[in-house]
């Protein structure tokens, strides 16, 4: 193995896997052997929850302006490290070095936002009645959990660890057992910046530690990100539990091109969006609907698609079982009479006969009831449908049972807002192949795209993190008696 095998991060420090079954991490670029990650159960649970509990007393008392003093070292730290932890990003999940360091970027912005959390989570005060005061105030929930997927190592473990931290919480992560590395530097990195023990802790494990976390009485909150199915059982098991969730599930984006629309950039963001992190983002563009003629515009996408290369500005997909699915869903589309204009199977990459490849590819003429329409690929596929209006585009966008993200490509001042009024998705995006927000706006998509009120990033996150706690007081008793006493 590259590097040791990997532990469990409790109360501060590594604890050993002392005998637990382990599964094998190996880089989907070449298979590499990298690690060997534990599956832990409830008694490692256990230790992380008493030791997030124990530290949440001081952690919590600590005034907000000094918990975010953390977070802005750890930035710098970030920033200091970001070549390094960009290496082990690509190494572990896959992506190209590029796009790893974007996702390192995205961090750093992300933790750049928990350090402005002060200003706005200021209580409210009010005479209400005279000599009488009402007093309002975000307060932490306590321990707290964070579920995480393989596809951004870094980032979506950022959508929640500042912030849930930054507001008094203490927390157990559970990272991908696909992607356990780039956690566990995270947590020497805050470690060095200064967090005090048991505020963060990381327990590895599999679909059975998701579920202990959400049955333990000792967490309070539980966030997840990962596919629809897996969102729903969360969702559904925690909420049972009586817990506060929020879990992102799956999505299937549409764009939709009309003919009016700029030829280049049209094509250069559709074909960045299918295949950026090689499709696996659940804001990928993976199902396209053009509107009346647009070959002009689809034989562009094909030359851009071609440019795309595997190994070098593609990344691999995550495993074996990715890339025969994402295959798959390939061949049958074909062989239900759509037409495959740019063929990404069967990839190679000369020096590494143990990746895991699927070359950028562009099927046309799909119709709304195949699946590779109406299902999540997660690879660097786009899926064309064709309508003659728009009326028929929106009729197709809004049968998705998704709502992530939708967005239009035109010149059309008209055709556009149409679109941002109609469109059954959280976040819309014009002649823009990925729109998500950034920092203050908040991520979050609609329908099974998202299970749990408000967003997981931004400012809609603080209500989810915190509670409000209202005081009356009342200290003058010259005031009289009225009815508020």
């Amino acid at each position: 193995m590259k590097y040791p095998e990997i532990r469990n991060f409790i109360g501060g420090e590594w604890i050993d896997a002392g005998g637990l079954k382990t599964l094998p991490v190996n880089s989907p670029l070449d298979g590499t052997l990298l690690s060997a990650v534990p599956l832990s159960g409830n008694s490692e649970l256990d230790m992380a929850v008493a030791a997030a509990n124990k530290a949440f007393t001081s952690w919590s008392r600590t005034s907000v302006k000094e918990r975010v003093q953390v977070f802005f070292r750890y930035k710098q730290l970030l920033e200091k490290k970001i070549t390094e932890l960009s290496s082990l990003i690509s190494e572990e999940n896959g992506k190209t070095n590029g796009e790893a360091y974007a996702e390192i970027e995205k961090s750093i912005e992300l933790t750049e936002f928990a350090c402005s959390l002060p200003p706005l989570i200021t209580g409210e005060l009010l005479e209400v009645s005279r000599g009488i005061e009402c007093r309002t105030e975000r307060v932490a929930i306590g321990v707290v959990a964070s579920i995480v997927p393989f596809n951004f190592p870094a980032m979506v473990p950022h959508w929640t660890i500042p912030n849930a931290l930054a507001l008094g919480n203490c927390m157990v992560l559970k990272p991908s057992e696909k992607v356990p590395l780039s956690s566990c530097r995270l947590a020497e990195l805050l470690k060095e910046a200064g967090l005090p023990p048991g505020v963060f802790n990381i327990v590895h494990g599999d679909a059975e530690l998701a579920a202990a976390i959400c049955d333990h009485p000792g967490i309070k909150a539980v966030s997840f990100v990962g596919s629809t199915r897996v969102a729903k059982f969360i969702y559904r098991r925690a909420t049972h539990n009586f817990k506060r969730c929020l879990a992102l599930g799956g999505a299937k984006n549409h764009l939709l091109v009309l003919p009016d629309a700029n030829t280049g950039m049209t094509a250069q963001n559709i074909v960045a969006s299918m295949s950026g992190c090689a499709g696996q983002r659940c804001m990928a563009a993976s199902a396209m609907v053009a509107i009346g003629n647009i070959d002009h515009i689809i034989q562009r996408i094909c030359e851009e698609a071609r440019k795309i290369i595997p190994g070098k500005n593609l990344g691999a997909v995550i495993n074996k079982a990715a890339k025969e699915r994402i295959e798959k869903y390939i061949t049958d589309a074909e062989k239900e009479g759509a037409s495959i204009l740019v063929d990404g199977r069967h990839a190679e990459v000369e020096g590494k006969p143990g990746g895991f490849y699927v070359g950028a590819t562009v099927i046309d003429h799909v119709q709304p009831h195949m699946a590779v329409a109406r299902e999540e690929i997660f690879g660097p596929v786009i899926s064309i449908m064709r309508t003659e209006t728009l009326e028929e585009a929106m009729a197709i966008e809004n049968a998705s049972p998704y709502g992530n993200a939708a967005s239009v490509f035109t010149e059309h001042g008209g055709y556009a807002k149409y679109v941002i009024e109609k469109a059954s998705a959280g976040m819309i995006g014009v002649n823009v192949g990925v729109p998500v927000p950034r920092e203050p706006f908040s991520f979050g998509g609609w329908n099974e795209s998202r299970f749990g009120a408000g967003d997981i990033t931004g400012k809609s996150s603080i209500e989810f993190w915190t509670q409000l706690k209202k005081t009356t007081v009342k200290w003058n008793p010259e005031s009289g008696v009225n009815w508020m006493s």
